[in-house]
């Protein structure tokens, strides 16, 4: 049996010639063999209980403006490396948030920097894993980063 966990619920809306709500549901999966859970219970998909919903993959890129010789990279250069690495391999859509990020540098001294994360929800396949690798890749070779921070979740989406 599959014990569904949700760890956050977030809806967002978007304006674009009206108004459209997104609704995203994150959950994560984990193995629970109990022999009291009825049969129903474990047929059951999480997005079963949010209308019109579907499983989708959501990954969240963290990427940092600093580059190694303290200039940023600006709101252009990372249009354009939006541009040509991330629409042509995500081009249903896909959301970035600008932030202040900070982090513990090898040395042990603590960084801050601004930047810049992107939400990409999209089908459950293995070919988008390996087109994020190629995204986190061309980021750090472009603006001569260390990493790209990546984290992946399960979740259910209804557009």
């Amino acid at each position: 049996m599959r014990k569904i966990e949700w760890s956050n619920i977030l809806a967002q809306g978007l304006i674009c010639a009206g108004v459209l709500t997104i609704s995203i549901f994150t959950f994560s999966v984990s193995q629970n063999h109990s022999s009291t859970d009825s049969p129903r219970r474990q047929t059951q998909h999480p997005c079963n209980s949010v209308p019109a919903s579907k499983p989708v993959a959501r990954t969240e890129l963290f990427f940092g403006l600093r580059k190694p010789n303290g200039i940023e990279v600006n709101n252009a250069e990372f249009q354009r490396f939006l541009d040509r690495e991330v629409t042509p391999r995500f081009p249903d859509g896909f959301t970035v948030i600008s932030g202040q990020g900070q982090f513990k540098d090898a040395r042990g001294a603590i960084l801050q920097e601004r930047s810049k994360l992107l939400i990409l929800l999209y089908p459950i396949a293995a070919t988008s894993s390996q087109q994020i690798e190629q995204i986190r890749k061309a980021y750090i070779t472009a603006f001569q980063q260390q990493s790209v921070l990546r984290a992946d979740n399960l979740s259910c989406a209804a557009f």
